[in-house]
């Protein structure tokens, strides 16, 4: 029985392809080791959202190539796409895809074994206008499906690499987003997580199909489907009709990812991002309207070239003021190949961190405030796996985005349990289960 071992780099787009390749190989009769076994195969899906994600990928392919010299070496990802030489010069690699073609991965490998020459497979993906279809009908992680559905970006952002790594925006084709869909709820999975690169942009490339009638249509045409996630929508493809399907939906679940990146328009010109902060205000007011209890969770970078104390103080309170309740903070860091790198007025790694700091402190803030207004409340929550902490106890997600600790049972694990926030708090509040939803009490009592 061959071997084959992943290593994933990177954004939840990455771990969802590798669980797709893993399906390839398991067709094909391949066993899954970890990566820290010796295996005939080694997959390395790589990252290049950053300098140091190029880094770490270096240093696992390298950790592979001493693992197994004989194994093969295979690359793919999004290193892999914008740097196929620089991968190739690693003594022991022996193939390299990039962020398409991942289906040819088993042929090349049979290639390389007869021919032992290493193997290019990289295209540009510039060109690429369809959709790659993987299908992923279950996964590893037992609790929480992603489902992708679109790929690659035509923003062109001045920080960012990744239109050049992903290639422009193209679509699912909405029966096969159903279809995949339905697999997973036959699989048991309660909630489905939609992802991609620019996830919100799905059908701006589709005739007469966009984003919100896929929303419909997953609601409507699933069957057994309990809850519909956005792992991140942009605020300019918040349209009114996106907001009236959440706000009728009983599945769509009240919390988005919006990010923002700088609540400072001078800073967003220079970013290239395609809203203004009074824009962004306007989109979240409406959302707020349709739906009371919604979180709303966003990323920002801090340390923007040219980024003054100024700036940065509007991005302070117009994030203290819109009450989001939790953020992701990155200092910007330079990434080679971006307009962003060659900027005058690099900020300074100190005055950086002090920003960095200074808006955790406030998002650990906003988060405590969020969740303090569910104290006492009874939450939906799909319990996910054993915290680590305390002896019976489990965590999990609210539809809102809490994360929940509460006493629950191994065989609730994946269900939907109605649980009392006893204390709130931040990273997480404490519940009591309250009961199992009805229509779940037989599959527990099974």
């Amino acid at each position: 029985m061959a071997t084959v071992a992943f290593h994933t780099l990177g954004c939840k787009v990455n771990h969802y392809e590798t669980e797709a390749i893993w399906q390839l190989f398991q067709a094909s009769g391949y066993d899954r080791v970890d990566f820290e076994q010796v295996a005939d195969v080694y997959i390395i899906n790589t990252c290049t959202v950053t300098n140091t994600g190029d880094k770490k990928s270096r240093q696992i392919i390298r950790r592979a190539v001493r693992k197994n010299p004989d194994a093969v070496i295979c690359v793919t990802g999004c290193y892999a796409q914008t740097s196929p030489a620089e991968i190739m010069a690693i003594p022991g690699v022996d193939i390299v895809v990039g962020t398409q073609d991942r289906g040819k991965l088993l042929d090349y490998i049979d290639t390389f074994r007869k021919e032992r020459q290493p193997i290019n497979g990289v295209r540009n993906i510039m060109k690429t206008r369809v959709y790659e279809e993987m299908d992923v009908p279950a996964f590893t992680d037992r609790t929480r499906a992603s489902l992708k559905i679109q790929e690659g970006c035509n923003n062109f952002c001045t920080f960012c690499i990744i239109p050049w790594a992903r290639g422009l925006l193209r679509s699912r084709d909405p029966q096969e987003v159903v279809h995949q869909a339905q697999q997973l709820v036959d699989a048991g999975y309660k909630e489905i997580v939609l992802t991609g690169i620019h996830t919100g942009g799905y059908g701006e490339d589709l005739k007469d199909y966009n984003l919100a009638m896929l929303l419909k249509d997953l609601d409507e045409k699933v069957n057994g489907l309990k809850r519909i996630r956005i792992s991140s929508i942009e605020a300019s493809q918040i349209s009114d009709e996106v907001i009236e399907v959440l706000r009728k939906s009983d599945k769509v679940v009240p919390h988005l990812h919006i990010p923002i990146q700088s609540a400072s328009n001078t800073v967003l010109k220079r970013m290239r991002r395609k809203y203004s902060t009074e824009f962004y205000a306007e989109r979240v007011a409406r959302l707020r309207e349709a739906l009371p209890n919604l979180a709303i969770t966003s990323d920002v970078i801090v340390g923007f070239p040219g980024e003054t104390e100024e700036e940065f103080m509007e991005t302070y309170n117009f994030i203290k003021e819109q009450r989001f309740s939790e953020l992701h903070v990155f200092p910007y860091s330079k990434r080679t190949g971006t307009p962003a790198a060659r900027m005058e007025d690099q900020i300074d790694e100190d005055v950086k961190n002090d920003r960095v700091h200074r808006l955790i402190a406030l998002s650990d803030q906003l988060a405590k405030e969020f969740a303090s207004k569910y104290e006492n409340e009874v939450l939906e929550v799909i319990p996910e796996d054993r915290f680590e902490e305390g002896e019976g106890l489990y965590q999990g997600y609210s539809d809102n985005y809490l994360k929940v600790v509460f006493p629950a049972t191994e065989e609730m694990v994946g269900q939907i349990v109605k649980v009392k926030i006893t204390k709130a708090g931040y990273p997480y509040s404490e519940g009591q289960f309250v009961r199992v939803l009805d229509d779940q009490v037989q599959a527990v009592a099974q």
